[in-house]
């Protein structure tokens, strides 16, 4: 419990207050992020359900879409948008790093981010049209196998930023392999659940496979560019696999 409400604290805008804080504890919180995203896919899925009642399917894509940034600060798109700043241009290793520290955005993440937006909204409101459930699945799906991709990517790559001046430091060290198994193991019991409620499993496989295929791509780029991975290359990951288990979705119905 005392993990998850780090991880809590770390990736979302909920009001958590610890007595105390040990840095080892935001290294081990990681093997929660699919828990969080979870409870973030089903803060946007109520937010859906409920919206759907009373306003057209693409009105109601947008709101639950603003919910769970809402939730989140904009954590994850912030990384989407710097790292396209950093990566989208030929620019050796350490121009890359520093465009990424830069606050500004630049036409290369304005695009990705845009882009990600209108994607996701645009999915979500093909779901809304169909009978809720799917929807519903599919966001509580997207979120929580994104942010174990992520995970995936850290255990699988060394930090590819200056430690020292890494914003968060403990995830900037080795992650254990026994966090990526517990965070997959999040991904199984949810996977279970859903399959217990009556989502076809191809929906799942076909979700999951996309996953893994963005958290391996990313995996790719970031090490041929950065030669390890970096807060907002993860946040990237994270957004580019949720739209990935999105597009499975909307291909499996």
């Amino acid at each position: 419990m005392r993990l998850f409400l780090v991880a809590l604290q770390f990736l979302t805008r909920l009001p958590v207050r610890m007595n105390r804080f040990e840095a080892a504890w935001l290294n081990d919180c990681v093997r929660h992020f699919p828990l969080v995203g979870a409870l973030v896919g089903a803060v946007g899925a109520a937010v859906l359900v409920g919206a759907s009642q009373l306003w057209p399917a693409w009105i109601a894509a947008v709101l639950a879409l603003a919910a769970t940034i809402a939730l989140t600060g904009g954590f994850h798109e912030d990384g989407l948008a710097d790292t396209f700043d950093a990566l989208g241009g030929v620019v050796p290793r350490d121009k890359a790093l520093a465009i990424m520290k830069d606050s500004r955005i630049g036409s290369y993440g304005a695009l990705a981010l845009g882009l990600s937006l209108l994607l996701r909204a645009a999915l979500l409101a093909v779901l809304a049209e169909r009978p809720m459930g799917a929807a519903v699945a599919a966001l509580l799906v997207s979120h929580t196998f994104a942010r174990a991709a992520a995970v995936g990517v850290m255990v699988s790559l060394p930090y590819g930023g200056d430690v020292d001046h890494a914003k968060a430091k403990p995830l900037a060290l080795a992650v254990a392999p026994r966090n990526a198994a517990i965070a997959l193991g999040w991904c199984g019991l949810l996977a279970l659940g859903l399959g217990m409620w009556g989502l076809p499993p191809q929906r799942l496989l076909l979700g999951l496979l996309a996953a893994v295929l963005v958290a391996w791509m990313m995996r790719q780029w970031l090490k041929r560019r950065l030669r390890g991975y970096t807060g907002d290359g993860l946040g990237a990951t994270e957004q580019l696999a949720e739209i990935a288990v999105l597009l499975a979705f909307t291909a499996a119905l």
